[in-house]
């Protein structure tokens, strides 16, 4: 009867050492440790964004372009050619490197629902039913997450040693070029940057409509 007792002690005891040896002797992953020390704005690698430049933590100085899309169905095929020829003359004397970049961004849709709503009452009963039909339809959509807007940028990028200037002419130049070309563009602000950076990093994120920083961009107020 002590035997079986004495057996079961010897292998709780063997169990636990061996138990603690491994914890003990596990090193730990210095990626692991080093991105739990990481604050986000580390992990990103942003660290500031003003005006209409990103500064990255390792020296690099970003400016973004948005390229607004054009729809190539409602042109004719000699239109086509004619945007075709425009682009590729202007873009051909363009001698520095940039990134092309496209999201997709959820789009709020309920001023529409809204706006269909509010038409029920002066419409007659078949226009009723045609806009009970669209707005199931667009309510389905919004509850599914389908509708999504494509948005196309361009990254320009130089060290940061050598200024925001020359950058900046850069950013304006490739406008221009996108603009003789007939397509619009426009060099992204402080807010764009940041709804940018949100978009990026959270796919599911749709940004307020609102032209003031102060929704997006925390700021720290004396007390």
């Amino acid at each position: 009867m002590l035997l079986p007792i004495l057996m079961l002690l010897l292998c709780l005891v063997g169990g636990g050492a061996v138990f603690v040896y491994l914890k003990k002797s596990k090193p730990k992953s210095r990626e692991q440790t080093g991105l739990a020390s990481q604050t986000a704005q580390q992990f990103v690698n942003v660290q500031d964004i003003r005006g209409n430049f990103l500064y990255t933590q390792d020296g690099w100085l970003l400016c973004y372009l948005r390229i607004f899309p054009i729809s190539l169905d409602l042109l004719s095929p000699s239109e086509k050619r004619m945007i075709i020829s425009k682009l590729t003359a202007e873009l051909s004397s363009v001698r520095f490197p940039f990134k092309f970049l496209a999201v997709s961004r959820p789009v709020d849709i309920s001023p529409l629902i809204s706006e269909l709503g509010a038409l029920l009452p002066a419409a007659d009963p078949k226009q009723k039913e045609l806009l009970r039909q669209e707005m199931l339809e667009m309510n389905t959509f919004a509850l599914s997450g389908e509708v999504v807007e494509r948005q196309f940028y361009l990254i320009l990028w130089q060290r940061q040693e050598a200024g925001e200037r020359d950058l900046q002419e850069k950013a304006k130049r490739l406008v221009q070029h996108f603009e003789d070309g007939q397509v619009q563009a426009h060099v992204l602000k402080q807010q764009e940057i940041v709804q940018l950076c949100n978009l990026v990093n959270n796919p599911a994120y749709t940004h307020l409509e609102n032209t003031e920083p102060e929704v997006v961009i925390p700021f720290l107020r004396e007390v």
